[in-house]
């Protein structure tokens, strides 16, 4: 085997997947400090890949159970945007194919935004379908925030372009005939609830960045209407504008003064 320029290695490296990869202890002798590090920095990323892979087989645990009860099209359900003081609340159902590669999905709140939005392509990509449910402020006032996230989840399981034959809901029961699971903290359980947490999440960051265009002065943008600092300086100098939740405090107080 000729002699490999370091720079030769790191690329192979690129494309070895396995620790059986027979290169890896030829490599494994070679005392160039720059191999060793390359090394190193790919033992990371196998690290790092072996956790998401172990971390997948976990999420899936309540998928492969419906599967083995003899359903298919397993939808996961959940809703972002119960506790901002402005905006609609979005519910996303998502129906994942079987033996999806989404490493690294998790509840949406625990990613860094760079690795939601990178998350939310690779299941717009993979995904058999998505439903997305979005109830206004004006329903919110008129129904309460448990009844509108509800409603959302719902309106996203009709969105789906199939009729999905199991429901794995997070913390919530719907009045659907259709068999369903409700698993609290489900978006850190779930495969397929974490994924619909990614979608409605970066959906109501997108629709609250519009609505900062709209209403400036509040920081939407960055908030996404909850009651940040700035938010709520805002409401002292601006007052509120025609998307804030108004039986929520303490809209509700700047409202009925």
């Amino acid at each position: 085997m000729k002699h490999e320029s370091i720079k030769e290695i790191k690329e192979a490296l690129k494309d070895v997947h396995s620790r059986e990869d027979e290169r890896l202890a030829i490599w494994q002798k070679d005392e160039r400090s720059g191999v060793q590090l390359a090394l190193s920095q790919w033992e990371r990323r196998m690290l790092k890949s072996e956790k998401e892979k172990a971390l997948l087989k976990e999420l899936s645990i309540f998928e492969n159970e419906a599967k083995a009860e003899g359903y298919r099209l397993i939808a996961g359900i959940d809703e972002v945007g119960r506790g901002p003081l402005a905006g609609p609340v979005v519910a996303a159902a998502v129906i994942l194919p079987e033996n999806c590669e989404l490493l690294g999905v998790n509840d949406s709140k625990q990613l860094s935004l760079k690795r939601r939005e990178e998350l939310y392509e690779q299941i717009q990509t993979q995904a058999i379908s998505i439903g997305i449910g979005v109830v206004c402020h004006e329903e919110i006032d008129k129904i309460n925030i448990y009844q509108a996230s509800k409603k959302a989840m719902i309106m996203a399981v009709e969105d789906l372009d199939f009729v999905p034959d199991y429901l794995l809901i997070d913390a919530m029961e719907l009045e659907l005939k259709l068999p369903q699971k409700k698993l609290i903290k489900g978006d850190a359980r779930s495969v397929s609830i974490a994924a619909a947490s990614i979608i409605a999440k970066v959906c109501r960051d997108r629709l609250m960045e519009d609505y900062a265009k709209m209403f400036p002065g509040y920081g939407f943008e960055k908030n996404a209407g909850y009651g940040t600092k700035e938010h709520l300086e805002g409401l002292q100098k601006i007052g509120i504008c025609p998307i804030h939740r108004k039986t929520f405090a303490p809209i509700k107080n700047l409202y009925q003064k």
